[in-house]
């Protein structure tokens, strides 16, 4: 059995380390800097579609596909603190819907028909991808929007043109996208704990 101490080590591993996380975290002050406000109202967005009963839904490819898992789960389940769980679909999380829909549709199409079938007016779609121009997320933000459904976007490298389409663009001041991911998932934390925060202080007022 080899361990660690058996192979060459890497040239400079742990200042190459401290170099990607001094990274992660000036793209993290950089979004504070430019996005505070906007992610709070995005939060407000979400807050009103939960009070008025309906639900979020989220979809984005790769990563940003394991980011739409990632933060429904913080609504579905929990976040920090206990609460009720709260509707939302990640619209990644089914792999025979979406071979389904991309064998029937096209790849371009399976966002859309999803919302399609979920959405419903006053839901909140937030939309994932770090380039602004995935085709498939840009069909999911056209169909929402003709639906009623406001439509966020968690973007990067200057928002592409998905920017432009969505009703509120939370576009992360970096190019890498192993940087932008990171600030999504911190953002989508941010959201969560927002509507946390009010929900739960709504709750303890009776």
């Amino acid at each position: 059995m080899t361990t660690p101490s058996d192979q060459p080590r890497l040239a400079d591993g742990a200042a190459r380390v401290r170099a990607l996380l001094e990274a992660s975290a000036d793209a993290k002050r950089a979004t504070a800097e430019a996005l505070a406000g906007d992610i709070a109202r995005a939060a407000e967005y979400v807050l009103a579609a939960y009070r008025a009963g309906g639900r979020t839904l989220l979809f984005g490819n790769g990563g940003s596909a394991a980011d739409a898992l990632h933060i429904s789960a913080e609504w579905t389940g929990r976040l920090a603190r206990e609460r009720r769980g709260l509707p939302s679909i990640a619209l990644t999380a089914n792999g025979a819907e979406l071979t389904a829909l991309g064998n029937d549709y096209g790849f371009e199409r399976v966002f859309a028909r999803l919302v399609e079938a979920h959405g419903r007016a006053g839901d909140v779609a937030l939309a994932i991808s770090t380039s602004g121009d995935s085709p498939n997320v840009i069909l999911g933000v056209e169909e929402a929007r003709r639906r009623g459904l406001t439509t966020i976007g968690l973007l990067g490298k200057g928002g592409g043109k998905l920017a432009d389409q969505v009703d509120l663009a939370l576009v992360v001041p970096a190019d890498d996208t192993q940087r932008v991911q990171e600030c999504h998932i911190a953002i989508g934390h941010a959201i969560a704990e927002l509507v946390d925060d009010a929900l739960l202080a709504e709750e303890a007022g009776g």
